[in-house]
């Protein structure tokens, strides 16, 4: 049993929580919770980092098979980035996505996040995404870390599920994707059209941009069409998330009527 925060490997989970460029380095995301541990694949899982009241409650045959490490209560409070810790912590090798992996269905269904900053917002994407049937999310390079602890609380499970992958510039990637017949869609204030008006059943692919600027406009000329949400009062905007899960559902129930 780990009893000291000076051991190496509880410096090791402090960074790999902390810092993307460590848990990119080695190729590691973290998870926490019961929840979390019980639906990674097992395949994915590197290691385990059990509180010493958790393994004194479960037994030591309820994690039978998992490479793991009990740590002293002390100890591993010192290492969850939760509130209330639930005493498990996983470390799991990190996914690495094609387009192709994105796209392998007829009419594929996609996000296409540009510089989303919110772990939050992030994460409650992914989860919906999975719940609306998206076939995968895009994301530009200086959007948010989605191995962020944050991020994967938010996303409860999906980020095992929803493929996803970075790109460079999202400007220079866009003809990639109408190379395989997937029309791009702005979320965007001037949209001609209110997002319910257009035909989502081919593939298609929604651009969300940065939660307190929008889409820069360099990337939205590149759509093919812009939609609007439409709002009452005196709002501008919705939250990234929300407007993301209103373009989701729309083509989660046109997609259900054909």
């Amino acid at each position: 049993m780990i009893t000291s925060t000076a051991n190496p490997q509880v410096k090791n989970l402090q960074q790999l929580m902390k810092k993307s460029s460590v848990r990119s380095a080695q190729d590691i995301f973290l998870v926490e919770g019961m929840k979390m541990y019980l639906e990674a694949p097992r395949e994915r899982i590197h290691k385990i980092y059990v509180s010493k009241s958790l393994y004194e409650e479960k037994g030591q045959a309820f994690f039978d098979g998992v490479p793991m490490e009990v740590l002293d209560d002390r100890v591993y409070a010192a290492v969850s980035d939760t509130k209330t810790p639930q005493g498990i912590l996983c470390l799991l090798r990190q996914y690495h996505y094609t387009l192709e992996d994105l796209t392998k269905k007829k009419n594929p269904f996609l996000l296409i996040l540009e510089n989303l900053q919110d772990p939050g917002n992030l994460g409650t994407i992914l989860r919906t995404a999975e719940g609306a049937g998206a076939d995968g999310i895009i994301l530009s390079m200086d959007s948010v870390d989605i191995y962020n602890p944050k991020t994967i609380r938010a996303t409860m499970g999906a980020v095992y599920r929803m493929p996803f992958f970075y790109v460079e510039d999202l400007k220079v990637f866009l003809p990639e994707l109408e190379q395989r017949g997937i029309r791009t869609y702005a979320a965007h204030l001037q949209g001609k059209n209110c997002y319910d008006e257009e035909d989502y059943k081919g593939g298609t692919a929604f651009l969300i941009g940065n939660e307190g600027n929008g889409l820069t406009e360099e990337l939205s000329s590149k759509a093919d069409v812009w939609v609007r949400i439409p709002m009452h009062g005196k709002l501008e905007s919705l939250n990234a998330a929300v407007a993301a899960s209103i373009l989701m559902y729309e083509v989660c129930r046109q997609r259900r009527k054909k």
